[in-house]
């Protein structure tokens, strides 16, 4: 493992790859589960410079879509299916935890989900930004509901972020 620290618009964000280069943590500064940093590894700017391009191609609202390497290593198969079916959400979307949940094939885990979603480590690039509450209304980001707001008014193309 390896690690990099990004300074983006909405706070420093701490990448973390494996030997092989793909990416296994994609940490807040406040987020609310994140690992002991000395699961880290080193620092090594160099190995998640792939990462860092396509996160600030993402914030400076150059990028839609991700293509980068992802070990989700972590997580039960329930929270491994809820990561995935995150992927598939498509920029500047939201879907509610129960549709979420529906489309995993648990109609009725929306709580379940919500707290699968809680627990992703690669926050941003698997955007679990993109879900909300069953009216609409923003609900638990591990990252903080400003920063919430702001991803998804970033990807909505209704402002620029500026955080920090």
């Amino acid at each position: 493992m390896r690690h990099g620290v990004l300074d983006t618009p909405i706070g420093p964000v701490t990448l973390v790859v494996d030997d092989d280069g793909a990416l296994t943590g994609c940490y807040l500064d406040a987020q609310r589960h994140l690992p002991a940093s000395d699961g880290f590894g080193p620092r090594d700017d160099t190995a998640v410079a792939g990462a860092a391009r396509q996160l600030t191609e993402y914030f400076a609202g150059e990028r839609r879509t991700f293509d980068l390497p992802l070990a989700l290593a972590t997580g039960t198969p329930f929270q491994q299916r809820v990561w995935q079916a995150l992927g598939e959400i498509p920029y500047g979307e939201t879907i509610s935890y129960g549709e979420l949940a529906a489309r995993i094939g648990q109609p009725t885990a929306s709580r379940a989900v919500g707290l699968a979603n809680g627990r992703n480590p690669i926050s941003i690039v698997v955007p679990c930004h993109r879900v909300v509450g069953a009216n609409g209304t923003l609900t638990g980001y591990g990252g903080g509901l400003t920063r919430k707001q702001a991803l998804l008014d970033l990807e909505r193309g209704h402002a620029q972020l500026s955080l920090v």
